[in-house]
């Protein structure tokens, strides 16, 4: 067994909580040369009538074949895969990464004052088998001014953010109740992670 892990994500915050889980990994991302034919975007794109789990699994698995090529066709040496995706939800309606500013002013409008659900799923790449599993929370915001929306989207924060804000920074002045993972709404749920992990013969 590897003593080491591939980190297929872009996130800075899912390398920070992996490093606090103590597992070693490398970063197995895209966007070198021969990767082109990868479409992140087209992976992301919800489906119609898609209920939020099954969106945020089905990317998950999308985003993990698209690694799992990637290592073999870079030739690199045989170890665990990790992915994770999360994804925000308020009922049935998806709120991903905003496209603006405006799209994120809109988004968070709609949050401000109600509970929504961050789903988050992980899954682990072990040779031909595949670990997986979903943490759910729910988060509550403060009703909130357009003054205030306009404010928090003026630092830059939501951009790039399911939902459009994170949950670390702060977006954490308008969360009224928090039930759930904290770090599966930052973006890897760390005792489901450590789960698949241990499952994989890792001594967390």
């Amino acid at each position: 067994m590897p003593d080491f892990i591939y980190l297929a994500s872009q996130s800075p915050r899912r390398r920070q909580l992996l490093e606090q889980l103590g597992v070693r990994h490398e970063l197995l991302l895209p966007n070198v040369e021969g990767d082109e034919s990868e479409d992140a975007e087209a992976i992301e794109v919800v489906l119609p009538g898609e209920a939020p789990t099954a969106y945020v699994e089905r990317v998950t698995g999308l985003k993990l074949d698209a690694a799992v090529a990637r290592r073999a066709r870079r030739g690199l040496p045989d170890a665990p895969i990790l992915c994770s995706d999360t994804t925000v939800a308020l009922g049935r309606t998806i709120y991903g990464k905003p496209d603006d500013a405006p799209h994120a002013a809109r988004m968070l409008a709609e949050l401000a004052g109600h509970e929504h659900r961050v789903l988050t799923a992980v899954a682990l790449q072990v040779g031909p088998k595949r670990l997986s599993a979903l943490s759910i929370s729910r988060v509550t915001f403060a009703a909130m001014t357009t003054a205030q929306i306009e404010a928090y989207v003026a630092t830059g924060e939501p951009l790039g953010k399911a939902g459009a804000y994170g949950i670390q920074g702060r977006a954490a002045a308008y969360v009224e109740h928090l039930a759930g993972s904290y770090s599966g709404i930052m973006g890897l749920p760390m005792y489901e992670t450590a789960q698949l992990l241990r499952a994989a013969g890792f001594a967390i």
